[in-house]
């Protein structure tokens, strides 16, 4: 295979307008109604060399304006109007199909330049009676395309172009097979354009295969990561990486981010705990069935929803422009998946931040990272107690500007006490008290940095009355479905508690489906023992009578243990339950007060609570009947205590 090799860089001139480029009236107007101001340095370089023919690798990073580098030559000067399909587009994902086909539609609308998305998990007949109806181009997944075409609803006899985008994904999701076999499908005599963030040896070989004297075009090879992308890691143990992702947050405070995970059930577990800290967040992974999906993707693109946790293949071919952070919360197994990942931030001009939680295992990787992409990213500290201290103090300051700032919130006679106030002597401590006093009457104060914590949004919700009735909407919990939330009363009065009753059903049943799929995973080895108090209700702790903390733990060290026995129930983190719960449910059902439940454990997919002795068999036929989504709860006595609960029944 000869080639030629053009390479430019990111720090060339770029046009002031997309005067540089030889646009037609029709396209030019179509591209002045989007609102684009300047073409990208990808978007300059290809059109000509598509426009005149030539087969071409494109190496750029993902949102550097790849879809309009190829798709405003093949519309303006390779696609007729009059003609048939004339190109087909493979892509990845179904979520990049059809962003291709939204963007070309666009292009081409004065051209009268028709674009079709076909893909996996959409009506097959449909797609082929709108196939039979006509397009100009194609744009869709290798599995669902090269059906169409062994089904002959796909005809390709007309087909001048091949466009592979990402292909590098393409290959690493296991598509080289049908890409082959939809290439022998094609003419001969046909133009071909690779477009790639990385090119590795499986890029070179399927360009050597379909590609004819290629031109090579370089945006990215002396760095891959864009240049508006600023790179830092945290260095952590691994030992509880939940437990420092959110002190990272908190730090950090991301407007928006996209949070990887490596596998399914760590997406859902790191959600759950987000939205147990009081965060805004939802999981996606490829258990997600496609209208949840479609709607989880829909309140993230508007700004809504503020932390997506998601796998690499599920968050492949996502287009959402606004997102300021990606965070590894496990370093990607695979380099390339680190360049697709930070890909998603510092799109279309902006500039963006990725952060990684790196383990010791993956200090390795993180080597092979600065060798082979020349990416160095800076090390940061894990915050101190200090800094998490004055993020609280800010999160507050801002939940009372939210609550007092608007106009006509307070009376001119309390403003003018107050500018008096804050010239007086002694003010800063009138002012302390006035906070203490009034904070006092919220809560404690971590569920008042929680508050403080759901208060935050992101700047694209136009109001705080939009994320509101939007988050009840991602947190919304059927009213026929009766869970240990319901059993124990908790109300639908606030964005905390549908927040919370969330994380108690849907992982639940969704989990519940993978298990008759017999998918579920090995337990996830993050499993945490989580001990606390019962004493503070939500909370995991209990005041001394000097006004100090102590521990659940030192508490029942310190009284009679063997007053105490251990009830197993098989519903633990993976169903959602939190330790809230269980206090609601023994007060409610069994009549116990918070003050008489010892020790609350919860295992992945168990727990174990500790009750009185004299009480065991009341507790047990209390539980009976009762259900936790679409599970019925079983009640046991744990192993361990079997003998001794024997020793004290009637």
């Amino acid at each position: 295979m000869t080639s030629s090799s053009a390479s430019t860089n990111g720090n060339q001139e770029t046009p002031l307008t997309f005067d540089a480029l030889p646009l037609s009236i029709e396209v030019r107007k179509a591209v002045d109604e989007i609102g684009w101001q300047q073409p990208t340095p990808v978007q300059v370089a290809a059109f000509n060399l598509i426009a005149e023919g030539s087969d071409l690798v494109v190496q750029a990073q993902t949102g550097t304006g790849k879809t309009a580098a190829f798709g405003l030559p093949l519309i303006d000067k390779r696609i007729r109007p009059d003609g048939g399909l004339q190109a087909l587009i493979l892509t990845p994902t179904r979520e990049l199909a059809l962003q291709i086909k939204g963007e070309l539609e666009r292009l081409g609308r004065y051209r009268k330049i028709k674009t079709l998305a076909i893909y996996g998990g959409s009506s097959f007949e449909q797609q082929a009676k709108e196939l039979a109806e006509g397009a100009h181009i194609v744009s869709g997944t290798p599995g669902r395309v090269l059906d169409h075409i062994r089904r002959g609803t796909l005809k390709t006899e007309g087909i001048r172009v091949l466009v592979l985008d990402e292909a590098d994904e393409m290959l690493a999701m296991g598509f080289a097979r049908d890409l082959r076999a939809i290439v022998k499908e094609l003419p001969r005599h046909r133009q071909n354009l690779l477009f790639s963030a990385t090119i590795d040896d499986s890029i070179q070989r399927i360009a050597s295969q379909v590609l004819k004297d290629p031109i090579f075009l370089s945006l990215s090879s002396d760095g891959v990561g864009a240049q508006s992308i600023a790179h830092y890691i945290y260095l952590v143990s691994g030992f509880d990486k939940v437990r420092d992702l959110i002190r990272i947050i908190e730090v950090e405070d991301p407007e928006s981010a996209i949070i990887f995970c490596n596998t399914k059930a760590t997406t859902e577990y790191v959600a759950a705990e987000l939205r147990s800290a009081g965060f805004n967040a939802d999981w996606l992974n490829g258990d997600l069935p496609q209208s949840e999906r479609e709607r989880v993707l829909e309140l993230t693109r508007r700004g809504v929803l503020r932390f997506l946790v998601a796998t690499d293949l599920a968050a492949r071919g996502i287009d959402i422009s606004h997102i300021t952070h990606v965070i590894n919360y496990d370093f990607p197994d695979a380099l390339e998946n680190y360049i697709h990942r930070t890909g998603r931030t510092g799109r279309a001009g902006r500039t963006g931040t990725a952060i990684s939680l790196v383990t010791p295992i993956d200090l390795g990787q993180l080597y092979y990272l600065r060798l082979q992409y020349k990416i160095f990213p800076l090390e940061r500290t894990l915050p101190t107690e200090g800094e998490l201290r004055a993020r609280r103090e800010l999160d507050r300051i801002e939940m009372l500007r939210a609550a007092f700032s608007r106009p006509g919130s307070v009376r001119d006679s309390m403003r003018s006490l107050a500018r008096r106030l804050l010239v007086h002597d002694e003010a800063e401590f009138i002012v302390a008290g006035l906070l203490e006093s009034f904070l006092g009457t919220l809560g404690s104060e971590e569920e008042v940095d929680l508050q403080a914590a759901r208060a935050r949004r992101s700047r694209l919700a136009s109001s705080q009355d939009e994320v509101s009735s939007q988050a009840s909407k991602v947190d919304e919990v059927p009213s026929e479905e009766k869970t240990l939330v319901g059993e124990a009363g908790v109300s639908g009065e606030s964005i905390a508690n549908q927040s919370e009753a969330s994380t108690f059903t849907e992982p639940s049943k969704r989990r519940k489906r993978k298990r008759e799929r017999g998918e579920v995973q090995s337990e996830s080895e993050q499993e945490r023992n989580e001990v606390t108090s019962a004493a503070e209700g939500p909370s995991s702790e209990q005041r001394s009578e000097s006004g100090g903390i102590l521990s659940s733990t030192e508490e029942l060290a310190e009284s009679d243990e063997s007053a105490y026995a251990s009830i197993f129930l098989n519903v633990g983190r993976r169903d959602g339950v939190r330790i809230s719960d269980f206090l609601r449910l023994f007060e409610q059902r069994v009549g116990l007060r918070r003050d008489q439940i010892g020790r609350i454990r919860i295992r992945d997919r168990h727990s174990f609570v500790s009750v009185p002795r004299e009480r065991i068999n009341e507790v047990l036929s209390s539980l009976v009947g009762v259900r936790f989504g679409e599970k019925e709860l079983i009640a046991e006595i744990a192993r361990s205590d079997r003998i001794g609960v024997e020793a004290v029944e009637p």
